[in-house]
């Protein structure tokens, strides 16, 4: 193989081979004395920031979970408690309820006593308008038949006699 007919950057001469190595460990230098620093910082600062975000990100994950669980025990909680309002609820009808039954029960029993007292008045009221009644239309009657009976005068002078002789028998046994 010929490599005369190669290009000249393909076979370079010993100077330029020289020249670029020179400005080969110049660039390398530079770079080790001031690039790769400020990358490798740049990389740590980087890897920190990253490994600070995921730190943050677990801390914010815990955190989530641990308010996930006091969600759920805040509405156990509620649960538990609007179980118990709701049994309270439930006793404080019964017992108005209840209430509300014995004061009607008692309200029916003075009602039904007032009624009974009532009636009970009403019936004396009643038989003393009978008897009075009775009482006059006996009179009325006892004067129309004694009227019939004493229209004569030896009728009323044999009344007279019978009930005198009936007072004295009525004296004489007592």
């Amino acid at each position: 193989m010929d490599f005369s007919k190669l290009p000249a950057i393909l076979t370079p001469d010993l100077g330029l081979l020289f020249w670029m190595l020179l400005a080969f460990a110049v660039i390398f230098f530079v770079l080790v004395k001031y690039g790769f620093p400020a990358i490798i910082n740049m990389v740590d600062e980087r890897n920190k920031y990253i490994n600070e975000s995921l730190k943050k990100a677990h801390e914010a994950s815990e955190r989530l979970e641990n308010i996930k669980q006091e969600g759920e025990a805040i509405l156990q909680e509620a649960r538990e408690k609007q179980a118990l309002i709701l049994k309270e609820a439930a006793e404080t009808r019964d017992t108005m309820v209840e209430k509300a039954q014995e004061k009607a029960r008692q309200e029916s029993s003075r009602l039904l006593e007032d009624a009974k007292m009532q009636i009970a008045a009403e019936k004396q009221n009643a038989i003393r308008d009978i008897r009075s009644q009775v009482a006059e239309l006996s009179i009325q009657i006892a004067e129309k038949v004694l009227r019939d009976k004493l229209s004569s005068d030896a009728a009323q002078m044999e009344m007279i006699d019978r009930l005198l002789d009936e007072i004295s028998v009525d004296t004489k046994k007592e």
